[in-house]
C-alpha cells in the first residue's frame, strides 16, 4: 500500500426549490453573524464575515462549498438548520486557503451516529497540507491520519473533473490548474444553474495569486474563461447562471466578464513592460492598474501593489 493510499484511507476513517435570487440576504439566527440568501432552485448562499458558503440542500443532506472561518462555524451550522434538518453530507474545499475552517465546522455540526462528512478537494490541496506539517497548536505527534482537526480532508480527486449526483442533481467539480493556487476547484450545480468558484472570482477586489503555491496569472485567466464557458446569461445579460464567489456579492456572467477583462489587460500591460526589460520597481512605478484601482483596489493581499507583484513574478517565472 502506498503512503498516499494509506493517508487517504486513514482520513476516510475519521471522518428545496426556489425562485430567482432574492435582492438581499434573509435574517439568520440572532447573534450568529450569518445571513442566508436563497439563490435559485436547490442552492443558497450563506454570507459570513469571513467569506461566503454555497449550500445545496435536498433529500441526501446539505452539500457545502468552503467552510467558514472557525469563528463563524457555529453560526453556519445554526443557519443550516433553517435550510435543512439533515446532517451535512459533503463539504467541498476549493483551495488550500479555504481549508482552515474545515475542522471547526466538522466539530460544530457533530451529530451522534451520523455518517462522517465527505470532505472533497483536489489532491494538491492535501499534498500541500501534508507538506506544511502540523498546524500551530496541534497535538504532539505530528499529523495523525485519523485526526480531522489536524488534516480535515478525506476525499481527493486528481483528474481534470469529478462528477457525482447528490440531492437530485448533477454536481461537477472542475480542477483549475495554476490559478490562485495549483489546487483550485470550480463547483457547478448543473440542475440549479449555479457555480461556486471560491477565490477564482471576487467582484470587488483584485484577485490573490499565490505564486509560491502554484498560482499564475495565465492560469487565473484560463479559469475565468472556463467559468464563462459554463455560465449562460438570461435576458439583457442579467441573471441566468448565478456565480457564488468566496467573497463579495452574488454575481452573474457579466460581472465575471468584467473581472476576466481586467486581469487580461493588466497581465498584458505587465508582460509588455517585462519585454522592455523593466524591473519590478519600474513596473510598479508605471502603475499598470491605475484605471482599475477605484473599482478593485483593496488593501493587503488585494492591494494594487500586491496584485502587480504577483502578476510580475508569475510572468517572470
Amino acid at each position: 500500500m502506498t503512503a498516499r493510499v494509506a493517508l487517504v484511507l486513514g482520513l476516510a476513517a475519521c471522518a428545496g426549490l426556489a425562485p430567482r435570487a432574492q435582492q438581499s440576504p434573509a435574517a439568520a439566527p440572532a447573534g450568529s453573524g450569518v445571513a442566508s440568501l436563497r439563490v435559485q432552485r436547490a442552492v443558497s448562499m450563506l454570507v459570513t464575515p469571513g467569506g461566503n458558503v454555497a449550500v445545496q440542500v435536498g433529500d441526501d443532506g446539505p452539500l457545502l462549498v468552503d467552510a467558514p472561518p472557525a469563528a463563524q462555524a457555529a453560526g453556519v451550522v445554526a443557519a443550516l438548520r433553517a435550510l435543512s434538518p439533515k446532517p451535512i453530507h459533503t463539504l467541498i474545499t476549493t483551495n488550500l486557503h479555504n481549508a482552515a475552517g474545515n475542522a471547526a465546522l466538522l466539530q460544530a455540526r457533530a451529530v451522534p451516529g451520523a455518517p462522517a462528512i465527505r470532505v472533497i478537494a483536489h489532491e494538491n490541496v492535501l499534498d500541500r497540507l501534508v507538506a506544511a506539517g502540523p498546524p500551530a497548536g496541534a497535538a504532539p505527534g505530528g499529523l495523525r491520519l485519523n485526526a480531522v482537526i489536524e488534516l480535515p480532508i478525506n476525499n481527493t480527486y486528481f483528474m481534470p473533473r469529478r462528477d457525482f449526483h447528490l440531492n437530485g442533481e448533477a454536481v461537477v467539480v472542475y480542477h483549475a490548474p495554476a490559478a490562485n493556487t495549483d489546487g483550485d476547484s470550480i463547483v457547478h450545480f448543473r440542475g440549479s444553474d449555479v457555480v461556486a468558484v471560491g477565490d477564482l472570482f471576487n467582484p470587488d477586489v483584485y484577485p490573490v495569486i499565490d505564486v509560491e503555491r502554484g498560482g499564475s496569472v495565465n492560469g487565473l485567466v484560463a479559469a475565468l474563461n472556463h467559468i464563462l464557458e459554463i455560465t449562460v446569461p438570461a435576458k439583457f445579460q442579467e441573471g441566468g447562471t448565478y456565480v457564488i464567489p468566496r467573497r463579495g456579492r452574488l454575481s452573474d456572467e457579466a460581472e465575471v466578464v468584467e473581472v476576466r477583462d481586467m486581469v487580461t489587460i493588466v497581465r498584458d500591460r505587465v508582460q509588455d513592460l517585462i519585454a522592455k526589460g523593466r524591473t519590478l520597481a519600474q513596473v510598479q512605478a508605471a502603475r499598470p492598474t491605475l484605471d482599475y484601482d477605484p473599482e478593485y483596489g483593496g488593501t493587503g493581499a488585494s492591494s494594487p501593489e500586491q496584485f502587480v507583484d504577483s502578476v510580475f513574478r508569475s510572468l517572470s517565472k
